[in-house]
């Protein structure tokens, strides 16, 4: 179905979303941080991001915004999905001004991830 690449550090969160997430036919490519998700990022075709904002190394504040920075602007804009546990005030708006396409607050529940994963996906990619 989709290649997500998925950012996030902690291993119960791993577990789960790559568990519902391949048992809905996704191929799934875990970073652990942000230094290894802009790597990742840059080396795999990936159709969507589920991206923890609370990473080490490089935050996934910074992480979208180089996603959209050094994105190609002839090719589909690939979609990036926020994930956080500390759901402040403002945190949806910034997330979202920092280039994410959607927000979703922890703990995600195994059926509200794979039904956002696919209303995401439905959407058309603007390039």
């Amino acid at each position: 179905m989709a290649n997500i690449l998925l950012v996030e550090d902690n291993t119960h969160n791993q577990n789960l979303f790559i568990t519902t997430l391949s048992h809905h036919g996704h191929e799934v490519t875990l970073a652990e941080d942000g230094e290894i998700a802009l790597e990742k990022f840059e080396s795999m075709p990936a159709d969507l991001v589920l991206l923890d904002l609370s990473i080490p190394k490089i935050d996934g504040w910074t992480v979208a915004q180089t996603i959209r920075k050094h994105s190609d602007p002839t090719k589909a804009r690939v979609k990036i999905v926020a994930l956080t546990a500390h759901a402040m005030r403002g945190d949806r708006e910034r997330a979202l001004g920092a280039g994410c396409d959607d927000y979703l607050s922890k703990p995600v529940s195994p059926r509200e991830l794979a039904r956002r994963v696919k209303e995401l996906l439905a959407l058309p990619n603007a390039a």
